[in-house]
């Protein structure tokens, strides 16, 4: 696994290698347990004996510790078009990110859209009694380091993706993979 990777952060290009000792094989587990979890949460809203329905959780899941996107979530909750297209969307996302995830194929693209849902559950949820530290922060965390250190790229599907002519006559696509 001789994977190196490429960041810039402030302005300053730094250069990575995998490699070394046994980061590349944590960056991987990161990436798979993170998209495990999000594959299974995904797959198994679609086999519930009832069809997913995120009606309760936005309506009245988020009132018992009212975070700063409760009326917004509540909102959605009640309205009709808003709540078909989030049963429609949370288990299709969840399943395309933890697929995406697994196979190490548009890890950034799916790493974005992780964060994303994270954030809305994390302000959503608003458990935060013991601190401001929870399962739902974490999670959102686990999405930022797999997408930022673009673990596609080891032992996944992205390493393939990239080296396409289709990806290298269109350099910016690289941004959604890794």
């Amino acid at each position: 696994m001789a994977a190196t990777g490429e960041i810039e952060m402030l302005g300053n290009r730094m250069e990575f290698d995998y490699a070394e000792g046994v980061t590349g094989y944590v960056l991987v587990f990161a990436r798979l347990v993170t998209g495990y979890w999000f594959l299974h949460a995904g797959v198994t809203k679609y086999l519930g004996a009832e069809p997913f329905n995120a009606a309760g959780w936005l309506v009245n899941g988020t009132a018992g510790a009212p975070g700063p996107v409760h009326a917004f979530l509540a909102w959605v909750g009640q309205t009709p078009v808003l709540l078909e297209f989030t049963n429609l969307m949370v288990p299709l996302g969840e399943t395309l990110i933890g697929l995406g995830l697994v196979v190490g194929a548009a890890v950034r693209l799916a790493a974005a859209g992780g964060a994303f849902l994270m954030t809305f559950f994390y302000l959503g949820n608003a458990e935060w009694g013991h601190g401001l530290v929870n399962g739902d922060l974490l999670g959102l965390v686990m999405f930022l380091v797999v997408g930022a250190l673009a673990t596609g790229r080891i032992l996944g599907l992205d390493a393939y993706l990239e080296e396409m002519e289709f990806v290298r006559q269109r350099p910016k696509l690289r941004y959604l993979l890794g």
